[in-house]
């Protein structure tokens, strides 16, 4: 199977914790020995939040903040290919050309984000659909998609299927809610849905879901395409 892994950068490396990063680094590792094909998409975190919270401060403008959390996409990049002991690109991709020619080579192509406005969310969509994946996996720090976001509403309901024309409409509701975070952006979403894709969103604080969620125990939300 081809498989893309997002990895939010809180889920990576919250504290940049060398153990974290080493026990997602394994994980992809085993998915490469059983004869998969990798990618994987890293995300900024709690410290490119930081990064960027100082710079808006200063004066940095949305642009600026954009290509700011985009070079810490990259540094975390950089920690899982340190960790890796499969064959990885030597730094990470920049440009999904360049993800997919490395997964052509045999290479777990490792990349953070790309350009300002495309959240790393939205990049792993894209590499999915450009390198025709078998399966999308976001390891969140969520366990799931839910009706509404359940940091601000105790009820919100976990769905365990969705179809991806369900899966914008859900981002939907829950971006235009002030101060809501959804687990998947709403561009990642839309690509999800023209692509056809299958998508699994889960909690990635133990990696091993990952690597459950590739063979098919998907302990989280499962996005289908639509009918």
């Amino acid at each position: 199977m081809r498989v893309i892994v997002s990895i939010g950068g809180s889920v990576l490396a919250p504290n940049l914790e060398a153990d974290r990063v080493d026990a997602h680094a394994n994980v992809i590792d085993g998915l490469v020995d059983d004869g998969h094909e990798v990618a994987a998409v890293v995300g900024g975190g709690g410290v490119a939040r930081r990064y960027i919270g100082t710079a808006r401060v200063l004066g940095a403008t949305e642009y600026d903040l954009d290509a700011l959390g985009i070079d810490v996409t990259r540094l975390n990049a950089r920690l899982l290919i340190t960790a890796l002991e499969s064959s990885a690109t030597p730094e990470p991709a920049e440009s999904h050309e360049a993800a997919r020619a490395s997964l052509r080579r045999g290479e777990v192509a490792v990349m953070g984000g790309t350009i300002p406005g495309h959240t790393t969310d939205a990049v792993a969509a894209l590499l999915a659909e450009m390198a025709g994946a078998d399966v999308l996996i976001y390891a969140t720090s969520v366990p799931g998609v839910f009706s509404a976001d359940p940091n601000a509403e105790a009820d919100a309901e976990r769905y365990d299927e969705l179809s991806a024309g369900d899966l914008v409409d859900v981002i939907s509701s829950i971006e235009t809610a002030a101060g809501s975070n959804a687990p998947v952006d709403l561009l990642a979403a839309k690509i999800i849905e023209r692509s056809g894709l299958r998508a699994v969103v889960l909690d990635g604080s133990d990696p091993s879901r990952i690597a459950d969620a590739v063979e098919g125990d998907a302990r989280g939300t499962e996005v289908l395409p639509n009918e």
